[in-house]
Parts: C-alpha cells; structure tokens; sequence
C-alpha cells in the first residue's frame, strides 16, 4: 500500500494541517477553501452536472467541518436554480475558528443562501427538511469527544429521517475517526468526502460512511 494510501488518526492530520500552516505557509483558510471547493465539485459529480430546482441543506457545527460545508454551500449556490440552505447549530458568537468565522461572514453575506440559526434552529430546518433532495453532513469533523448534546443529537435524527442524498465532510458526525466506533447515534451518509489522507474509522465502516471520496488539497 502506498504511503498516501495508508490510514491515520486524528491526532497525525491536526500535525499535517499544523505543520502546512506554521512551517510551510500553507494557510489554513485556504485548506478550507479547498476543502469546501472539493466537496462541491463531488457533488456536482454525483448529482450533477446540473443542480437545477435541487434543495441543498448543510448542517453546519461551529466548528471546520461546518466552515468546509458552508464553502462548498457557497460554490454550490452559484449553479442555476439550485436552493441551498445553511444550517447552524450553535450561537454565531461561539464558532471555533477563525476560517469558519470568515466563511460565516461571507455567506452572510450572500443573498442566494437562506441561513437558519438561533434557539428554534430544529424547528426551521425541520420545515426545509421535508422537501430537500441534498444534506451535507458538517456538524462534527475529526475531533469529537463525549456525549453528544443538543441540537447536534436531534440534527442526526433530522438527517438520518430525511430521504436525502447525505454527503458527509471528512467522516460521518458520530462516528470515531480513529477506531471506527460510533458515540450513541452517526449520521449515515451515502457518500464521504474525507481530505489528504482516510482517517482509520472510516474504513469497513460502509454501513455509515458509504462510498469514500478522497480529496487532495494542496
């Protein structure tokens, strides 16, 4: 197996975009940004080559696998008829990172994106929900711990009810990135789109993660 084919952990990715950032002065924003431009392009891929009259709705955390999610909601937004909804689950205020926040700015911005977010987030997206064809899955990325709380745990009911094609960032919200298992309930996706290198979990775990896409960013 070649190197680049070789699985690992969480803790070897966070070093890998660490080191991309400190020593070889690739920016973190622009990770993202390949990230996010990467999973559009998987969509459109598998659900394309046209998005016309198609509902898309990210699920988005507060922490980078929201902000990769509200990248590719933003390139995404750009195709004829397409709908997309972006839907955050947390207090603007308390995003993680600086990337998310400037892609929060962004798509704040943007009058093509209808944004859901405050303390009856559930009950909005339960509304768009009905009728959507497209769920991108970026509530959790690699770096969940513990039990998980509302709204998260009822985003995954929501996800998991909805009859839409589910495409997950980097691995399924749930699901240990590094052993596979998965803490009370995991999205399950169709597809995941995971970048630079497979994390351990997501492999022989097609029952949740589907077809594994594997995006290089630079």
């Amino acid at each position: 197996m070649a190197l680049e084919e070789r699985p690992i952990s969480s803790e070897q990715m966070y070093r890998i975009e660490d080191n991309g950032h400190t020593i070889f002065g690739m920016k973190k924003l622009l990770m993202m940004e390949n990230a996010g431009h990467g999973l559009a392009d998987f969509i459109l891929s598998e659900q394309g080559p046209h998005l016309d009259a198609k509902k898309i709705i990210s699920f988005c955390g507060t922490g980078n696998n929201g902000g990769d999610a509200m990248v590719a909601s933003r390139h995404l937004s750009g195709y004829y008829g397409v709908d997309v909804t972006i839907v955050l689950l947390g207090d603007p205020k308390n995003i993680k990172t600086e990337e998310t926040m400037v892609n929060w700015s962004i798509v704040g911005k943007m009058k093509s994106i209808k944004k859901l977010t405050g303390t009856n987030v559930l009950e909005l997206a339960k509304r768009e929900i009905s009728n959507s064809n497209i769920i991108i899955d970026g509530i959790f990325g690699t770096g969940i711990k513990g039990m998980i709380r509302e709204p998260y745990s009822s985003a995954i009911d929501l996800i998991n009810s909805s009859g839409s094609y589910v495409v997950a960032v980097d691995i399924p919200s749930g699901l240990d990135p590094n052993d596979g298992t998965y803490h009370e309930k995991c999205v399950k996706a169709d597809a995941t789109v995971t970048f630079h290198r497979i994390n351990k979990g997501l492999t022989g775990n097609e029952g949740y993660t589907g077809k594994i896409h594997l995006e290089k960013i630079g």
